[in-house]
């Protein structure tokens, strides 16, 4: 368990070691804790908050990639590993399904899951130095993820019940 653990610690620690990345964590914090002080049942205001983290993470992890020629700026994605890029457009993709989602105050279907966004805090959270290519993609800290999950909901999900509206 001591190297998922140290896995799971670097996954946190991580992004706040590197200044560029901060600007792209904290709000994923501030959204995790927005989360938590809401209702758990998903519904539409949810939705747009989950589409802002996934939209927030995707934009982050492609700014790097944007190149800059004077006026003009291209994306140049060479650079980018194929998982990398997978999820950053899968990110992106069901970020943007869900915020549109929200606003229109409609799921396509099968895709009312998007209106839970506890989850999706802390996997944004803990992917994100994984894809900010500041850690590499490697099975322990996939485990590290999916073994932590449920200990984190817990602490956040009782730590915070005082404090929480549920309706």
């Amino acid at each position: 368990m001591h190297p998922y653990w140290t896995a799971f610690a670097e996954l946190i620690r991580k992004p706040f070691e590197n200044t560029s990345l901060i600007w792209g964590i904290v709000p994923l914090y501030f959204a995790l804790l927005l989360s938590e002080m809401t209702s758990s049942k998903a519904n539409f205001r949810t939705a747009i908050q989950t589409g802002f983290s996934f939209i927030w993470s995707a934009i982050q992890w492609l700014y790097p990639y944007f190149v800059h020629h004077g006026t003009k700026a291209r994306l140049d994605l060479g650079a980018m590993l194929p998982v990398n890029l997978f999820v950053t457009f899968l990110v992106l993709g069901l970020g943007m399904v869900a915020f549109v989602s929200g606003i229109r105050r409609h799921y396509p279907k099968y895709c009312a899951f998007l209106g839970y966004t506890r989850f999706a805090n802390y996997f944004m959270i803990t992917i994100f130095p994984i894809q900010a290519r500041v850690l590499q993609w490697q099975w322990n800290y996939v485990i590290a993820i999916a073994v932590f999950a449920v200990p984190v909901w817990l602490v956040l999900h009782f730590g915070l019940m005082p404090v929480r509206a549920e309706k």
